[in-house]
Parts: C-alpha cells; sequence; structure tokens
C-alpha cells in the first residue's frame, strides 16, 4: 500500500511537469577551449531534493489548476488601499452609520421616557381628585339650558365637559374667558377632527338677570357650541356647592337693580365617566389649555362619544 506522502507527489506529478515545462532552459555552454568535465556535468544535472515549503505551494498550485481557479500565493487582502486600512484602524468599529444609529435611538427612548412620565403625572392628578367614595368636584344637579330644556349632570356622560361658572352682565373677566374658551373648542376639534369629544359650558352665577333668551343671545357672540345654563337661585346655589364654586349673588335681588357678582374663575374638566379631572385657571393661555385637554382625551381608555 502506497503511503501518503507517496500519494500527494502522484497528484502533485502533473503540476510539475507543466511548470518544468513552461520554464525557461537554463543551460551554461562552455566555451570550445574549454575542457568538460563528465563528472562535474552529471552532477550539475542531478535533481534537487524539493523543500517542504516548495511541495506545499505546488500542492496549493495543482489543486487550483483542477478546480479552475487562479493561483496566488499571497492573502486575499480585506482593504483595497493603504489608505483605507488606515482609515479604518484610526475610526476602530466605529462608522458614521453606527453613531447616526446611536442617536436617533437615544432621542427616541428621551420621547419616550418623557411622554410616560407626563402621561402618568396626569393619570395622578385624575385619580386624585376623584376623592374616595363622593367626588370632590362635581356632583348631581338640575338646570335649564338656553333652549329652555332641562339639563342634568346625566347628560354630560359619554364626553369630555368643559365648565365654566360666570353671568352676562361680568364687564370684563367673564368675556375674556369665554374668548380663551372659543379658542380652546376649536383647538380641540382640529385636534379631534372625527367627532364632537367635548361639551362646553357656561352656568350663570346670576339666575335673577340671566334668563334662558338672555344667556342664549349672550353666548352666540363668542362661539355656538357653548351651551348656557341657568335656574332659580337654589339650584345655582347647590351645582356650585357640589363644583366647590364660590359666588356672592343675593338671593333677594330686585328688578331693575344693579350689582356685580364674584365668582371663582376656572374651567372644570371633567371626563366622560362625569369625574372631575383637571381645573385650568386664567393663568393658561389658549394653547396651554387646549393642550391639556387634548391630553387627557388622548390617554382615554374607555368609550368615548363622538356624535
Amino acid at each position: 500500500m502506497a503511503s501518503p506522502f507517496a500519494k500527494t507527489l502522484r497528484f502533485v506529478e502533473p503540476g510539475l511537469c507543466r511548470q518544468c515545462a513552461g520554464a525557461p532552459a537554463r543551460r551554461t555552454f562552455a566555451s570550445s577551449t574549454t575542457t568538460r568535465n563528465p563528472q562535474h556535468e552529471i552532477r550539475s544535472r542531478s535533481p534537487a531534493i524539493a523543500s517542504p515549503a516548495t511541495l506545499r505551494l505546488a500542492i496549493r498550485q495543482s489543486a487550483a489548476q483542477q478546480n479552475g481557479r487562479p493561483f496566488t500565493s499571497s492573502s486575499k487582502r480585506a482593504y483595497k488601499t493603504v489608505q483605507e486600512a488606515k482609515s479604518r484602524g484610526k475610526i476602530g468599529p466605529f462608522s458614521w452609520q453606527a453613531g447616526l444609529l446611536f442617536l436617533l435611538a437615544g432621542a427616541g427612548l428621551t420621547f419616550y421616557f418623557r411622554y410616560e412620565k407626563a402621561r402618568m403625572a396626569r393619570a395622578r392628578i385624575a385619580e386624585a381628585n376623584k376623592g374616595i367614595g363622593k367626588p370632590l368636584v362635581g356632583g348631581p344637579f338640575t338646570l335649564t339650558d338656553h333652549d329652555g330644556k332641562e339639563f342634568t349632570e346625566k347628560n354630560l356622560l359619554g364626553k369630555y365637559t368643559l365648565v365654566y361658572f360666570g353671568f352676562t352682565h361680568c364687564p370684563d373677566i367673564c368675556p375674556e374667558e369665554l374668548d380663551k374658551m372659543a379658542g380652546m373648542i376649536e383647538n380641540v376639534k382640529a385636534k379631534n377632527g372625527d367627532g364632537n369629544v367635548m361639551t362646553p359650558i357656561f352656568i350663570s352665577c346670576d339666575p335673577a338677570r340671566d334668563t334662558p333668551e338672555v344667556i342664549r343671545r349672550y353666548l352666540a357672540e363668542f362661539h355656538p357650541g357653548i351651551l348656557g345654563m341657568t335656574g332659580t337661585w337654589q339650584q345655582v346655589k347647590d351645582v356650585c356647592k357640589v363644583y366647590r364654586v364660590y359666588f356672592s349673588t343675593p338671593p333677594d335681588v330686585q328688578p331693575g337693580q344693579d350689582y356685580l357678582v364674584d365668582h371663582s374663575i376656572y374651567f372644570y374638566l371633567m371626563d366622560p365617566d362625569g369625574d372631575f379631572v383637571e381645573a385650568i385657571g386664567r393663568n393658561f393661555t389658549v394653547e396651554a389649555a387646549s393642550k391639556v385637554i387634548n391630553d387627557h382625551i388622548k390617554d382615554w381608555k374607555g368609550k368615548l362619544d363622538r356624535s
């Protein structure tokens, strides 16, 4: 049985023969005056024993020729130019694509954590304002709207409600706040264009002078979507009590008597379940107040009437 080394030589032999055939002849001709030395000539023609490195090179060359691939003794270069290799060595494993991806990921995480922090803060405010058992703000009431129809707290269910207390003879504060209310209504509609998700309500603290007809004409100057409410002095007192609103209208006002009404100046935001969410004061701009309302609407997980 032939040894593995002999098999390797037989495998390499065709390649070696072709290499020798292609090599130029190397013969040295002596001058005619020089006497040849037969022994020296025989020794010079005797084949040299190939070194292990030469054999390995020949084996690789023969294998490459049989597989139809060009043979090269140099290893595959990872870079096209020396400058590219130096540049790669300077920047290491990072690139501008990796840096951009890192920045985008960081910005996304920062935005997400800020959004979650603000959402959880709004949820804590809404939960704290609900109270335990009896609500802190809001409750049962019975009033008459500016169309002469009875209106109770049950009519507020299903939508967010923005409640404001005032009176039509107010010289400056109420008109300013109702202008802001009109802006909030438009901003909320623009943000939630697929339906009417909020009911704006104006409740009069001056039932002796603010009849349904007076309120209807008064609110038409600000926004047609505001729903006006009035009632008897006791009914107004009851609704102000459940909303924790202070007002100073005397119960025995004479017809034609001129007076001013002192009252709390807040917008009360109620959720679709009739629970108090947040109070919006005079320090809020239209844009800031609209954002508060839209954020709470976006956080709402229950059913929302958009009709």
